[in-house]
């Protein structure tokens, strides 16, 4: 959490201009709910469902980086994109031993693997309705931070979701 602080203040002084798929905000918002998750206590497959969010939200920024350099074609650049966050953040769950306790799994999936999944679905699925409702509206948002608000919404009504029903 401090980190993300402390990575708005430095874009701030810097006076940076990027364009990202999904805001910052978002991004931010995301590694807060792991942050407030695990603080509070709360089970591993709803921390690892902002996790999956996570995820998703900075392969888009990175394969927005990768556009604005032009590298790879669009459809390409987002597919490694996602895969290289997957493969930066699987693996190290898995050596930290977060991952692979028999009897930490939901439905017969290991909660972790199995959030990671549910969250990284839910956040697309966000963004997605974004793009489909400015889409329908031309160009123009609803409501504002709409492409704050409803892959953060989305991932929070899941998690709750998942929360009654553990």
């Amino acid at each position: 959490m401090k980190n993300a602080f402390y990575l708005v203040i430095v874009l701030f002084f810097l006076k940076i201009k990027p364009i990202f798929a999904v805001c910052p905000l978002c991004t931010i918002a995301a590694a807060g709910g792991i942050e407030v998750t695990r603080l509070l206590g709360v089970d591993d497959l709803i921390s690892s469902i902002w996790i999956g969010g996570l995820i998703v939200s900075l392969s888009f920024w990175f394969s927005d980086f990768l556009a604005k350099k032009k590298i790879l074609k669009p459809i390409l650049r987002e597919i490694l994109s996602l895969i290289l966050f997957y493969l930066l953040t699987i693996p190290f769950l898995y050596w930290g031993k977060m991952i692979g306790h028999p009897s930490n799994t939901f439905l017969g999936v290991d909660k972790i693997i199995f959030g990671i999944g549910v969250g990284s679905i839910t956040f697309i699925f966000g963004v997605l309705l974004d793009k489909f409702l400015r889409k329908i509206n031309q160009d123009k948002v609803f409501i504002y931070y709409q492409k704050v608000i409803l892959p953060i919404l989305f991932l929070t009504i899941v998690s709750l979701f998942f929360y009654k029903i553990l």
